[in-house]
C-alpha cells in the first residue's frame, strides 16, 4: 500500500484512503449519453441480422432490433442491485430495464466498468416495489479518478488476474456439472436395474385420501419438488399464507410417499418427513411393510422410473417436451409400472449403498462450491483494491 494517500468523502469508499495523486469527480464527468435502453418496436425490426438483447438482468436472448453500436457500459437497473454492470461491443438493443452509458474521452470503459460493479450500485436504488436505479442517481455518485495512464493500467492488470481466476472457477464449475450427472447416474446404476420386470406397483403401495377437514387445520402445509423431494412449505418459501379453507386438503403422515402428479414425469415425488397437509391433486401413497420405504422412493425417482411415468401423464402437449398442458399421472396408471423387489436385506442393501455413493459425491461437490466461493471474493476482492488504490499495480507511473 502507497504511504502517499490521503482521505476523500466519497462514502461508498467506507473511510478507505486513496494515492494523494489520485483526483476526485462524478460519474456524470466521466460518461456521456447515459440513457435507459428502448422498448421494441415493429419498426426496429432488421430482417438482415440478429443482435444481443439486454435487459435488467444482463443478455437475456436475440432479436432482430438494435438501437446501439459500439463500446458501451451496459447497467442493469435493477440487477445493478447485484452488480450487474457489464461492458459491452457491436450492435446490440437494450431494453428500458437497462441502462446505457459511452465514457467520455479520457476515461478507459474497462476501468470504470470494474469501478461502478464495486459500487454497490443497488444501495441507491429508488423504493418501490420494483426497486432500480435511474441515470440521475448514477450520474451524482462521487469517484476517485486515476489517470488515464492508471486506468489503462488497472484494467490491464485486472484483465490479466481475473483471467485466471475465471479459469479456475469454470474449471470448478465444470467439475460440479459432471458430479451432478454422476450423482443422477449413481441412481440408474444401483436401482434403475430394478425398473420393467417383477411386481405392479400397485401391489406395494395403497393409496390414501384423508381430507383434512376441520380437525387438522394446525398441521404443517408440505411442497414437493423435484429437487427436494417433501419439505415443510415454510423451509422452500417466504410466502407462508395459508388457504382460508384447507379442508379439502390431503393429510400424510411421516413416511408416506407423495407424488405431485402434475411433475411425476420429471421425479416430483418424496417420502413425507412428518405429518402434513398436501395439495388435493397431489397423490399420498402408504408403502406396505415389506418394502423399505427409502428404498421405493428413491426407485421412482431413477430415470427408467420417472420414463416410465412419462409415457402414463395424460394431457395435451408433449410430456418428452416438458410442455404438457396440465399434465397428470393417474394413481392407476401409475400402479401399472413393474419393479423388481428383492429381499428386505437387498432392498437396504442397495439403498445403503446409494447413499454411500451419493454421499461421497456430495463431499466432492461441496468442496468444489466452496473453492468457487473463495475464488469469487478473491476476484472481488482483488477488483476492489486495484480501482480504490488498495493495491498497487504494477506499470503504473
Amino acid at each position: 500500500m502507497e504511504t502517499d494517500r490521503r482521505r476523500t468523502g466519497i462514502s461508498w469508499l467506507e473511510g478507505l484512503s486513496i494515492p494523494a495523486r489520485w483526483s476526485q469527480t462524478k460519474v456524470k464527468y466521466l460518461v456521456r449519453d447515459m440513457r435507459a435502453g428502448e422498448a421494441i418496436t415493429a419498426d426496429d425490426i432488421q430482417p438482415e441480422g440478429r443482435y444481443p438483447v439486454y435487459g435488467g438482468n444482463g443478455l437475456r436472448g436475440y432479436t432482430n432490433a438494435y438501437t446501439h453500436s459500439g463500446t458501451r457500459i451496459l447497467i442493469g437497473r435493477q440487477g445493478a442491485l447485484c452488480g450487474n454492470v457489464h461492458l459491452v461491443t457491436g450492435d446490440f438493443w437494450a431494453s428500458e430495464h437497462a441502462i446505457v452509458a459511452e465514457t467520455v474521452s479520457g476515461v478507459d470503459g474497462r476501468w470504470l466498468t470494474h469501478l461502478l460493479r464495486v459500487m454497490n450500485l443497488g444501495q441507491y436504488s429508488q423504493t418501490s416495489a420494483q426497486p432500480g436505479i435511474g441515470t440521475g442517481q448514477i450520474s451524482a455518485l462521487a469517484v476517485p479518478l486515476p489517470t488515464l495512464e492508471e486506468q489503462c493500467a488497472i484494467a490491464d492488470y485486472l484483465g490479466t488476474e481475473t483471467a485466471h481466476i475465471d479459469v479456475l472457477i469454470q474449471a470448478q464449475q465444470h467439475l460440479v456439472s459432471l458430479l451432478t450427472e454422476r450423482r443422477r447416474a449413481v441412481a440408474a446404476d444401483v436401482l434403475g436395474v430394478r425398473v420393467g420386470t417383477g411386481d405392479r406397483l400397485k401391489w406395494l403401495v395403497t393409496e390414501i385420501d384423508h381430507r383434512a377437514g376441520d380437525k387438522m387445520a394446525e398441521l404443517p402445509l408440505l411442497s414437493v419438488s423435484i429437487s427436494w423431494g417433501v419439505r415443510r412449505r415454510d423451509e422452500v418459501s417466504d410466502e407462508l399464507s395459508r388457504a382460508d379453507d384447507l379442508s379439502n386438503y390431503k393429510v400424510c403422515g411421516a413416511g408416506d410417499l407423495v407424488i405431485n402428479r402434475m411433475r411425476a414425469f420429471q421425479g416430483a415425488l418424496g417420502l413425507a418427513p412428518e405429518s402434513g397437509l398436501v395439495s388435493p391433486d397431489y397423490a399420498v401413497l402408504e408403502i406396505d411393510s415389506s418394502v423399505d420405504s427409502g428404498w421405493l422412493a428413491a426407485v421412482m425417482k431413477t430415470p427408467a422410473f420417472v420414463a416410465e411415468m412419462a409415457q402414463r401423464v395424460k394431457g395435451i402437449g408433449s410430456a418428452e417436451l416438458g410442455s404438457v398442458r396440465t399434465p397428470r399421472i393417474n394413481v392407476t396408471d401409475l400402479g401399472d409400472i413393474r419393479i423388481d423387489v428383492p429381499n428386505r436385506p437387498a432392498q437396504l442393501a442397495e439403498s445403503s449403498e446409494l447413499r454411500r455413493q451419493v454421499a461421497t459425491i456430495d463431499e466432492l461437490v461441496a468442496h468444489a462450491k466452496c473453492l468457487i466461493g473463495l475464488a469469487q471474493e478473491r476476484r472481488a476482492a482483488l477488483i476492489v483494491a486495484a480501482v480504490t488504490g488498495q493495491t498497487s499495480v504494477s506499470n503504473v507511473a
